[in-house]
């Protein structure tokens, strides 16, 4: 399995309030919503539940993320189904204090050795991208 590891990022929320918003995947509809269609090319039929999203994406099929762990009010832990390799993504939320929490996202994917030089770096890159993303949306709003 490779590691893939966002940096620490500051979210300016108490962390039981941010895992409680994270928690219920239903919460990052009206996100996913408002992105602008040319930005979400490639990722249709996006469907949330509680626990899971689904979507369809180009040359994949049918993907679903799907929280398997549970630790109130430190992490989450997702399996990807759907794709061809196991994968496996966590949230990890630290509080600092009442107005500070540190999050990370890791990212643990089993890649074949011959496509790790092709896809190891879009992983990496996009584990950060997720990470910046979701600390701006959690400090915008709450």
């Amino acid at each position: 399995m490779n590691t893939y590891e966002s940096k620490q990022k500051q979210i300016r929320k108490e962390q039981g309030a941010i895992y409680d918003r994270i928690s219920d995947l239903r919460n990052a509809k009206p996100y996913v919503d408002a992105i602008p269609a040319d930005m979400k090319k490639g990722f249709e039929d996006i469907e949330f539940t509680e626990d899971s999203v689904s979507f369809s994406a180009n040359m994949v099929g049918r993907v679903t993320l799907k929280i398997i762990d549970r630790e109130a009010p430190k992490m989450l832990k997702f399996q990807a189904e759907g794709i061809p390799m196991a994968a496996n993504l966590w949230i990890q939320l630290l509080g600092v204090s009442e107005d500070d929490t540190r999050m990370k996202v890791t990212v643990k994917a089993d890649i074949p050795l011959m496509l790790r030089p092709m896809i190891g770096g879009k992983i990496e890159k996009g584990v950060e991208k997720f990470a910046e993303m979701l600390a701006f949306t959690l400090n915008g709003e709450m």
